[in-house]
């Protein structure tokens, strides 16, 4: 099923493709010229419901043009195990990496789908046997799977969450040391009103301070945020969506959230020229 079919594009969220890429990123597509400088992230990046996200705003601020390499339901692997997004940061001159969650990553208990990080393929062998007690048939998304086996409270998941974290910084960190140009990180901590728990992840699958710094030793900068979803501000209002696209939208950061990040990683670029 494509993006269009499963609905996730409002009709202002043009899609393009770079040559040597698998993955569908914000359109329009642009020339890739040199200097350019590039963001590449998930669904935050990429501008879901939004007709500017921060990349555009970059985009009109800077001297040189910002490329938009967001792409939706990107996670880790799908930022690490696309040689065509590592040779389009290389050919930059400046790279933003919003960092992605921990949820995105084939690991030993489960594996994902190569492209949309957000779908569990499988659950292993590994974590069928941890779990004895859980219906795996029945889950189909990492979210769902993880929100699923927290219920338990035990060391098992003490567990699946050191197996995820340590994953996520091998992975990212064997990344960045193929990255060429210099790489600011952007850490986008979605913060949520105490009556929204439901939202959140539990704590111990939550990418952490001290894991960012220890990536940040790899790169040139770093710009850290706390964000909210537009469901929990203002901004709901000001985005572009269908009525059945409502409850996806909630989940996003709004128009406003993206100007303040393109605010906050606008003299990180330049303090780099």
């Amino acid at each position: 099923m494509s993006y269009h079919e499963s609905g996730a594009l409002s009709a202002e969220e043009p899609l393009c493709r770079y040559e040597g890429s698998k993955r569908w990123f914000r359109g329009p597509g642009r020339a890739l010229e040199s200097p350019y400088v590039v963001c590449v992230g998930a669904d935050e990046t990429f501008g879901r419901f939004v007709a500017r996200p921060f990349p555009s705003v970059l985009d009109e601020r800077l001297d040189v043009p910002c490329v938009n390499l967001g792409s939706l339901f990107c996670g880790v692997d799908g930022l690490t195990q696309d040689s065509g997004v590592l040779d389009l940061m290389n050919k930059a001159k400046t790279c933003v990496l919003q960092l992605p969650g921990l949820l995105g990553q084939t690991n030993p208990f489960y594996r994902v789908h190569t492209r949309r990080n957000d779908r569990v393929l499988a659950a292993t062998s590994d974590l069928r046997a941890l779990y004895p007690e859980v219906d795996f048939a029945e889950i189909h998304f990492v979210r769902h799977l993880i929100l699923r086996l927290a219920e338990f409270q035990d060391a098992r998941f003490e567990m699946l969450a050191d197996t995820l974290k340590r994953g996520w910084l091998t992975a990212l960190s064997d990344f960045l040391t193929r990255v060429e140009p210099p790489v600011i990180l952007l850490w986008l901590d979605m913060a949520h009103s105490p009556d929204a728990q439901h939202l959140s992840l539990p704590e111990p699958v939550r990418v952490t301070a001290s894991m960012v710094e220890e990536l940040a030793r790899h790169c040139a900068g770093k710009v850290e945020m706390q964000v909210r979803p537009s469901g929990e501000s203002d901004d709901l209002e000001d985005m572009l969506f269908g009525t059945m696209q409502q409850p996806m939208a909630e989940y996003m950061i709004g128009p406003a959230t993206h100007r303040a990040i393109a605010d906050r990683l606008l003299p990180a670029i330049r303090d780099l020229d």
